[in-house]
């Protein structure tokens, strides 16, 4: 009786001690994911202000001179980049996204790069035998993505001079609503004919229309390397965000699964020390019954 009580007590301390833990994984969730959404709402200004300097440059000559056309032939070498986590408690969070790339990967023709931002997305990609040519380490903080992204912006630079890769797409996770996210791609790179065409036709604002001063295509480099790092930038931390989300997520339900065991250890418990009250009484009451028999009351 008293080892089975003592055990109860052990397990009821060790539930009380996770409790905690997950408690605090869940307050750094949510702060988390309150960071990086902030820091894609603060991208939207900057975006917007690309993209009319790009609309200004594509009014005065309707073709993107600084991507090189693709060549003429269907296996187009195609590179994907694909963000994940580095750690674990994100319930399904990378195996979706394997699974959504992998499905729009195998529909696209031509041959495959694929870079794993994470390490848990690079191990899910092996698992299923789409070997990453290379892999990112997620960054800790805000302060810690423009690092990540020239990065990966110099390893996509080196490999299209070289004629390795033409396309580039993005997958990642979108943040929906609280703690609900959905896997989204896009193509990165070359910029795609119809999104040029509609940004060219996106009305200035003012009445005073823009003119680019000194050489087109030098200022034309400048805004799309600024867009492709505010989209690659935007792709992290919308990826963070939903990461944390779905961390948040898996340790509301530890808690839920964590006070119910509270719940079932604290009824065993109470109704072990019931029991173990009850024979004691009935030793008490036995024991004196029988001095009773022996004094002959």
């Amino acid at each position: 009786m008293s080892e089975s009580v003592a055990s109860l007590r052990h397990k009821i301390s060790s539930a009380e001690e996770l409790e905690s833990v997950v408690r605090t994984m869940k307050a750094m969730a949510a702060s988390s994911i309150s960071q990086y959404e902030n820091a894609v709402r603060s991208l939207d200004d900057y975006y917007r202000t690309v993209q009319l300097g790009l609309a200004a440059c594509f009014r005065e000559n309707r073709s993107p001179g600084v991507i090189p056309p693709l060549k003429k032939h269907q296996q187009i070498p195609i590179a994907a980049i694909v963000f994940g986590s580095d750690q674990g408690l994100v319930g399904q969070f990378n195996e979706i996204m394997v699974e959504y790339a992998v499905d729009a990967l195998q529909k696209l023709p031509g041959k495959k790069t694929v870079w794993a931002v994470g390490a848990r997305i690079h191990s899910r990609l092996t698992d299923i035998g789409l070997q990453p040519l290379g892999g990112f380490a997620l960054p800790g903080s805000i302060n810690a993505i423009a690092p990540l992204i020239g990065d990966i912006l110099i390893e996509l630079e080196a490999r299209r001079e070289q004629g390795l890769i033409e396309q580039v797409y993005l997958f990642n996770h979108h943040p929906v609503s609280g703690a609900v996210y959905t896997p989204v791609s896009q193509q990165l790179l070359p910029l795609d004919q119809s999104w040029l065409l509609h940004l060219s036709e996106i009305p200035w604002p003012t009445q005073n229309l823009p003119e680019v001063i000194g050489r087109r295509e030098q200022t034309l480099s400048a805004l799309v390397r600024e867009y492709l790092f505010v989209t690659l930038f935007r792709a992290c931390a919308e990826s963070l965000a939903s990461e944390n989300a779905s961390r948040l997520a898996a340790m509301q339900r530890a808690e839920k699964n964590i006070d119910e065991l509270q719940n079932d250890l604290n009824r065993s418990y109470h109704r072990l020390r019931q029991n173990g009250i009850d024979e004691e009484l009935f030793d008490v009451f036995s024991g004196f019954e029988a001095l009773k028999n022996e004094a002959g009351l």
